[in-house]
């Protein structure tokens, strides 16, 4: 999908051109479109994007498909309603003043190991409610689950399950067998800071053969919400860690 929006002549929201077959739902596409458009200054911060009735035409999809992208995108902080008048470009938020946070990739090389990913799963699902309020989420929202397994030179140490609101669908063509947080920042993406949980559990019989421990294993939970570089949250995760083998610096 985001190769066919690079292709398109000067970058805007193509007229007709969403991908009725693809696994992305139609309202996510035009989100999609919509945040590169942010992001590439087409629609500047405090700028007005075209009405519902303009999209509604422009991609010939019906009032409902258009309503729920602008309401997603309105949650997650890029747009801002106004009665009357129409949908604007959010003011980013002041920044915070963070450290970047560090990937998992970049913690391994300064210890001189290897990193390498398994991706388990990428899939959409209903958003659950601690989602909907730590990403500020409407009612019926769904999430991007992306699962994955991390490893330091060949041997697996994280089990992480990260939710990222469906403004980040573009993240299923990703290859995520990589960094993370470098996938995003080819997007103007950065994530700046993170808040924790941390919490001791015993491994259940697939956390175990995963992270290759023995069932019951005392793992470091550490539940997060990541924001990024506006300071909106970006998504909420949750690690499994195996504390003999990784040390989480926060």
């Amino acid at each position: 999908m985001l190769e066919s929006l690079k292709e398109s002549g000067d970058g805007r929201m193509g007229q007709g051109t969403l991908q009725m077959e693809s696994v992305s739902p139609l309202y996510a596409q035009i989100m999609e479109r919509i945040r590169m458009d942010i992001l590439q200054g087409i629609y500047p911060v405090g700028s007005k994007i075209p009405t519902e009735h303009e999209l509604e035409v422009r991609y010939t999809v019906s009032r409902v498909t258009v309503r729920r992208a602008l309401q997603e995108l309105t949650a997650a902080g890029l747009l801002q309603r106004k009665q009357g008048k129409g949908t604007f470009v959010s003011q980013p938020r002041e920044e915070r003043k963070a450290r970047t946070l560090m990937g998992f990739h970049d913690a391994c090389r300064e210890t001189g190991k290897k990193p390498s990913v398994q991706k388990l799963r990428v899939r959409e699902l209903d958003a659950a409610p601690e989602d909907r309020k730590r990403l500020n989420l409407p009612e019926d929202a769904q999430v991007l689950e992306i699962r994955r397994v991390l490893a330091a030179d060949g041997e697996p140490v994280i089990l992480e399950q990260n939710h990222f609101s469906m403004a980040y669908a573009w993240l299923e063509n990703a290859s995520l067998r990589g960094s993370l947080y470098r996938a995003l920042q080819e997007y103007g993406v950065q994530a700046e800071k993170s808040i924790y949980d941390l919490s001791l559990v015993a491994a259940d019989a697939e956390e175990a053969a995963l992270l290759q421990v023995a069932e019951g294993t005392t793992l470091l939970l550490a539940e997060q919400v990541v924001y990024d570089q506006k300071g909106r949250p970006l998504y909420t995760g949750r690690q499994l860690i195996r504390g003999d083998r990784y040390t989480l610096r926060i």
